[in-house]
């Protein structure tokens, strides 16, 4: 190699990781920031609730109920039992959030781990479990819900369960399609010949390069998590009063739609701006980690 050669070798720029690639990829696209902003919104309102709370949300001022937005001391108005809608938004995305980390954690722990197993060793334990995985599809997602928070009862945390056991098969189905499309790949034969065990191949090799349709869907899972829990609420079969769920304050309050619109309407639209961040993120990462979709 002469001299110039050896300089353009120390000169040429680094090869960027696949992670700074992707991130690359997601700045150049318009909807995916967009999510993006959303959720680092709610997510910043959820840590500093406290701070930026200005009432106690469940603080009654009963002379004050039902009082129009931008009327008073209270911005966002009151709802049917004076108490602060504003403050009861910002403590209802912290709850949303919480909602989205506990159901879709608990749907990546067991669906990756169950999936891994499936696909990875197949026959009988694969038919075992994908039967069961069927039993579970057969039902409608929110019937399926209902079912299981009706067994453990009506509460916060056993909705967040619920939703978390029902997205499971889901995560199953991705995890087992990915882990079979790579078990037979070319390193992992080397690995195997090299004497690594079942867990190294499972989670250590094969697992990481699975990572791009799981990230997906559970970006997805947290706008559907949140959503379910907002309907669950609705039934009353989700968080129960006096708690600050948009889902339980679109219920409470339904009666008042033409009297007082924005106690309804303003969690409605914390609901639906939550989701959508989550959607958009989500449509903008499957097109960044799926090459099919790519430009």
């Amino acid at each position: 190699m002469n001299s110039t050669e050896t300089l353009n070798t120390i000169n040429a720029p680094a090869a960027e990781s696949p992670l700074a690639e992707h991130w690359h990829q997601l700045k150049r696209s318009k909807t995916a920031m967009a999510g993006l902003i959303i959720i680092l919104a709610f997510i910043l309102i959820a840590v500093f609730a406290p701070l930026l709370a200005p009432m106690d949300p469940v603080a009654q001022n009963i002379e004050m109920r039902k009082t129009a937005p931008f009327v008073s001391e209270y911005i966002l108005g009151t709802d049917d039992l004076g108490r602060d809608m504003l403050s009861r938004l910002i403590y209802g995305a912290r709850i949303s959030m919480t909602i989205g980390v506990i159901a879709v954690g608990i749907a990546l722990f067991f669906g990756i781990l169950i999936g891994v197993i499936s696909g990875y060793y197949g026959g009988m334990v694969d038919k075992v479990i994908q039967r069961l995985v069927d039993i579970m599809l057969a039902f409608p997602y929110i019937l399926l819900t209902i079912v299981i928070v009706a067994v453990l009862g009506p509460s916060l945390t056993n909705a967040m369960v619920a939703i978390g056991i029902s997205q499971i098969p889901r995560y199953i189905r991705i995890v087992r399609a990915s882990v079979m499309a790579e078990k037979e790949s070319d390193y992992v034969m080397a690995e195997r010949a090299l004497g690594a065990s079942d867990f190294e191949l499972m989670f250590l090799s094969i697992l990481p390069n699975c990572l791009a349709p799981i990230s997906v869907q559970a970006t997805l899972g947290f706008g559907s998590a949140i959503l379910e829990s907002a309907g669950l609420s609705f039934l009353g079969l989700g968080a129960q009063p006096p708690t600050p769920e948009w889902g339980l304050m679109i219920a409470s309050s339904k009666e008042f739609v033409t009297s007082a619109w924005w106690i309804v309407t303003l969690p409605g639209i914390a609901t639906l701006l939550a989701v959508l961040g989550f959607n958009l993120l989500g449509d903008g990462l499957r097109d960044i980690l799926d090459p099919r979709l790519r430009d």
